[in-house]
């Protein structure tokens, strides 16, 4: 193959529209615009969601809910997770559990929750736990340690 022999994917090229180019184009005279009015006119009409002066939609329509701006987005790990990635004795913190894949990023903290079963000795610290899911650490003989 040369480079004088690649051509686009079939389809992948449309020609241009040429408007007001006489009758014989198709889009002449009125260039597909119909006659007169506001949208025949240069500048194109009026805004999105314009509804000639009637309430638009978006004002009709009531809000609903908020965003809270102090929310705290925690990132969650279950103790299965833990069972699963972690050998025998070793330590869980943020950067093993990043590096496991069980976290995307640390946020504003982790909390460890307690579905699934662990039989795994595991130093684990993080911001926070469950009640069911510390008894489950320390029943299987690890610590869990808030940092």
């Amino acid at each position: 193959m040369k480079l004088h022999e690649l051509s686009p994917a079939e389809g992948s090229k449309k020609d241009v529209k040429r408007i007001g180019r006489g009758p014989a184009s198709g889009q002449g005279k009125t260039a597909g615009k119909g006659h007169k009015g506001q949208k025949a006119r240069a500048g194109r009409g009026p805004r999105p969601g314009f509804e000639g002066g009637q309430m638009p939609l978006q004002r009709r329509v009531p809000k609903r809910g908020f965003n809270n701006i102090f929310a705290k987005e925690i990132a969650i790990v279950n103790v299965a997770d833990l069972e699963e990635r972690f050998e025998d004795g070793a330590v869980v913190d943020a950067e093993a559990l990043i590096k496991a894949g069980l976290v995307k990023k640390e946020l504003d903290g982790i909390k460890i929750l307690a579905h699934g079963e662990l039989t795994k000795k595991l130093t684990v610290k993080v911001n926070a736990y469950s009640e069911a899911a510390k008894a489950k650490i320390e029943a299987a003989g690890g610590t869990a340690e808030v940092i």
